[in-house]
């Protein structure tokens, strides 16, 4: 151990900050929230240890129940479409398109842009009166006005577009990526034996991409289960709780009633619901391949 210490001291050093802010900010409240879980704490006044009442209290609040049926359905709205826009947008940069630099740029726009801002138009543009640009552009192929954001069967669709709108550059960057290291020479192998574009997709490009495709699954799901800002910044969990997810019930028992220890218990089950979710993504996508 000295003679390794002796000749690795400097990268041992540097690490050392990094470890304690690890230990910090990633360790330390991942176990005191955990405790927390058992706890009966408002901030003001000493905690209390209540056992499994708030684990019970969860298994019957519809609310909260409600929160995570909404979560996943916006996790149905949003995942395919952002894995399948993302690609759409990577096969047309890779294709050899013309400007393909500055097209790739108009696609990755929407991710440096800030939320809020993009929130704010998404809010005018689905605003559910007539005057809305959506509304307007109905009513010109003759369709009536729609609530959208007002609507409780519209409003997480409208929230799940907003996030595909916002996330597909990154997806895209992803996909890009992995089409660059397919080798070339399968696909002039492909064009040899008389195979069309279409086939070339499916028996090469689409196969070969299952690592990449594993990824964003698993970040796409991550980011769809922890979705709040939308929700906060245009409908406030509403209509009638139809766009309230599960992180925006956390902040509203964290933050409004004060209540960290449901909070925590509630974080801890998003943390569970995650970690299903991506095993089961591992277990179908999750194969080693040695193309790359």
């Amino acid at each position: 151990m000295k003679k390794q210490w002796n000749k690795n001291a400097i990268v041992y050093i540097f690490l050392i900050p990094i470890l304690i802010h690890f230990l910090i900010f990633q360790v330390f409240p991942f176990l005191f929230s955990f405790v927390l879980t058992f706890l009966d704490w408002r901030i003001i006044g000493s905690p209390d240890f209540v056992g499994l009442k708030h684990w019970k209290a969860f298994l019957v609040d519809k609310l909260a129940w409600r929160a995570i049926w909404n979560t996943v359905l916006f996790s149905i709205y949003y995942i395919v479409p952002t894995m399948a826009l993302g690609l759409i947008l990577a096969l047309i940069i890779n294709s050899g398109v013309k400007m393909a630099g500055f097209f790739k740029g108009i696609f990755f726009l929407p991710v440096v842009t800030s939320f809020v801002i993009i929130a704010g138009i998404w809010g005018w543009l689905f605003g559910g009166t007539e005057s809305s640009l959506a509304n307007y552009l109905l009513g010109l192929i003759g369709i009536d006005p729609q609530l959208f954001l007002s609507d409780s069967k519209q409003a997480l669709m409208v929230l799940a577009g907003l996030s595909i709108f916002k996330v597909s550059g990154s997806t895209m960057i992803y996909y890009f990526a992995g089409l660059q290291s397919i080798p070339k020479q399968l696909y002039e192998a492909a064009r040899i034996d008389g195979a069309s574009s279409l086939k070339i997709f499916w028996k090469i490009t689409f196969p070969l991409l299952l690592p990449i495709h594993f990824y964003v699954a698993i970040i796409t799901t991550i980011g769809s289960f922890q979705i709040f800002d939308s929700t906060y910044l245009l409908t406030a969990g509403g209509p009638n709780y139809s766009t309230t997810t599960i992180v925006y019930y956390l902040y509203q028992q964290g933050f409004t009633n004060l209540n960290f220890s449901y909070a925590a218990v509630l974080s801890y089950v998003l943390f569970f619901i995650i970690l299903i979710f991506s095993l089961i993504q591992r277990k179908f996508l999750g194969k080693e391949m040695n193309h790359f």
